[in-house]
């Protein structure tokens, strides 16, 4: 009962991670593969049809949020400026006075990873991308994007957004890819961390699920349970894997391809911030959800399947995770 009092007492800093699936303007980008995306291209991506995606967006956002809003939120598969534009200063999203950080990256189709935040709450203080070399070649894929901030003026906290390359051609045969993006992540996290424990976030759509190597063994995140250990990766969604649950279904099977990873530093509250397993939330609110009526049960309400218009919301759910930051006494 103390510790229940104590951290609604603490100021609540929601983490939000949201892969929007395919969020392109109407626009052929020359330098990019987003025909498809365009009025004639072969999804008809109209000028209706792209407002009703902002829309949704915006909705799941907002609900997602909760009372007083995600304090940061990570968006995965926006194209561009204008999209986030659309989002944060042209639809009732306004209201939260959002900014945004965001760099292009080399993917082929042109799809990024961008960061929301409440300037209000938090502060960021540097930001850049990391680009993703194998074997010393540049990946084109999504970089890793880089936040380090200030959260209510009180601790700081690095963040790291990461939307690893698919499983295009086989799990397997395409694990590699997903390593290398993660071994540039450990080596970075390696060097905040070198000299003292730190506040760590990972967050993303990592197309691997947490037992996966990319995850457990190269980025080294651990089941949050025994032992707590400061200078540690904690994946605060391994408990809805190993129970069956996700934020992607595939054939019927939900997969936890989306996950937020904390530092045990954090997760011990050993400073100002803290957190604990049962702040992880896989955000499924019947609004954005179907009938899975091939399989059984429900399954994300996407935008397209293949190429006939659904007019959803995306193909994964929306995780989220609640921080806290003690109050000065």
């Amino acid at each position: 009962m103390f510790l229940s009092g104590s951290l609604y007492a603490d100021e609540k800093i929601r983490v939000l991670s949201y892969n929007v699936e395919n969020f392109f303007d109407t626009k052929d980008d020359p330098s990019t593969n987003d025909n498809d995306y365009t009025p004639n291209g072969n999804q008809y991506w109209t000028n209706e049809k792209y407002k009703a995606k902002t829309i949704n967006i915006v909705r799941a956002i907002v609900a997602a949020g909760g009372w007083d809003g995600a304090a940061i939120v990570g968006l995965y598969e926006i194209e561009n400026d204008y999209v986030l534009n659309s989002i944060t200063k042209y639809s009732p999203l306004k209201k939260l006075g959002y900014k945004y950080v965001h760099y292009d990256s080399p993917d082929p189709r042109g799809i990024d990873v961008a960061m929301l935040y409440d300037p209000e709450r938090i502060e960021v203080l540097k930001s850049w991308k990391i680009g993703v070399k194998c074997d010393g070649k540049p990946l084109r894929t999504r970089d890793v994007l880089y936040v380090k901030a200030l959260l209510l003026g009180a601790d700081t906290l690095h963040l790291f957004m990461a939307h690893t390359p698919s499983r295009r051609g086989g799990v397997k045969e395409s694990e590699w890819r997903r390593e290398c993006v993660m071994k540039i992540v450990r080596n970075k996290i390696d060097s905040i961390t070198a000299k003292a424990p730190a506040n760590i976030l990972i967050m993303g759509d990592f197309n691997d699920e947490p037992d996966c190597s990319s995850m457990c063994k190269v980025l080294g995140a651990k089941k949050p349970e025994g032992k707590i250990k400061e200078r540690e990766l904690y994946n605060m969604f391994w408990g809805y894997a190993d129970a069956g649950r996700g934020s992607y279904k595939y054939q019927g099977e939900w997969n936890m391809l989306d996950q937020i990873i904390v530092s045990g530093r954090i997760l011990r509250g050993k400073g100002k911030l803290y957190t604990s397993q049962d702040k992880a939330v896989i955000f499924e609110t019947p609004f954005i959800l179907e009938d899975d009526k091939t399989h059984f049960g429900s399954k994300p309400m996407r935008t397209f399947n293949g190429r006939r218009y659904i007019g959803g919301y995306s193909d994964h759910l929306p995780i989220y995770i609640d921080l806290f930051l003690k109050k000065e006494k």
